[in-house]
């Protein structure tokens, strides 16, 4: 996949033109062209071409995009993967994986290129997590995205408005993602009128440790973009953590002191990291 910022990956329905065609002047980081749940079943297809023309009609600019097929196991999942072998899309994003089998016939459909996305929204998904690690390098997967919605409704658990009952799954996830050298993405918001909701929950995944949040609507992305990129002090902090790795005098330390503290080869590379998501190098 292409080098882009995830703090916003927007879902839009591939099934409607003005949706798209709107999604050109976002600010979000990536869109994310829905096939599954926003599309009406009678307009799967169409949506499937839609989506495939929006790749070969100039794209998202330099906003990633990701293709939500349909899962593997049914007819329509297995057109979507099929169609979507060789286009253009940066990612492939698959719903409700409950384990690596549906990683693998996904594979073998879509064929070798196009990384895959898993939406981790099951019991048996999560349950799964450390088997789909494992498989995570040789299919290709390259990112874990929590389905919150689904999730909540398999595991029959009570979401309050701090997602308590979600904690140690959401956990699970950015471990996972952490184990297998993937992004991690949080799950959506459905109030999308409730701001303060929407920036908690921004605020909650990022410390967390999830890498982006999943929207459902464009009046989020602000919230996301804000919450999930480096603030002024981070970045100053990164900046400060390159200058003292860079000079000479510390070229073989593995540790430094800087501001009383010591710093380690490990928060360079933290810094190098916060500094790409800022866009400076």
């Amino acid at each position: 996949m292409r080098p882009i910022r995830h703090r916003s990956a927007l879902f839009m329905p591939a099934s409607n033109a003005r949706a798209l065609e709107k999604a050109r002047n976002l600010h979000c980081d990536i869109v994310i062209l829905d096939l599954e749940d926003a599309v009406a079943p009678e307009r799967k297809t169409e949506a499937r071409t839609a989506a495939l023309a929006a790749m070969t009609d100039g794209g998202f600019g330099d906003r990633g995009c990701v293709i939500r097929a349909n899962a593997a196991a049914t007819a329509t999942g297995k057109d979507d993967l099929t169609a979507l072998t060789g286009s253009a899309a940066d990612a492939v994003l698959l719903p409700k994986v409950d384990g690596v089998t549906d990683l693998i016939d996904a594979r073998a459909l879509l064929g070798p290129v196009i990384p895959l996305w898993a939406m981790i929204e099951t019991a048996k998904g999560i349950v799964a997590l450390p088997e789909i690690v494992k498989a995570a390098n040789e299919l290709g997967l390259a990112a874990l995205v929590a389905g919150t919605n689904d999730l909540a409704l398999d595991l029959r658990c009570r979401v309050d408005g701090h997602r308590t009952a979600l904690f140690p799954h959401l956990a699970a996830i950015v471990a996972a993602a952490r184990a297998g050298g993937m992004m991690a993405l949080d799950g959506v918001l459905n109030a999308i009128e409730d701001e303060d909701r929407l920036v908690r929950d921004c605020l909650q995944g990022r410390d967390w440790g999830f890498d982006g949040k999943t929207l459902i609507h464009p009046s989020q992305i602000t919230a996301a973009n804000a919450a999930f990129g480096p603030d002024a002090a981070e970045i100053e902090w990164a900046e400060r953590v390159v200058a003292t790795f860079a000079d000479p005098a510390h070229a073989d330390r593995g540790a430094v002191r800087m501001d009383g503290a010591m710093v380690e080869r490990l928060h360079l590379a933290e810094a190098e990291r916060i500094l790409a998501l800022a866009g400076q190098r």
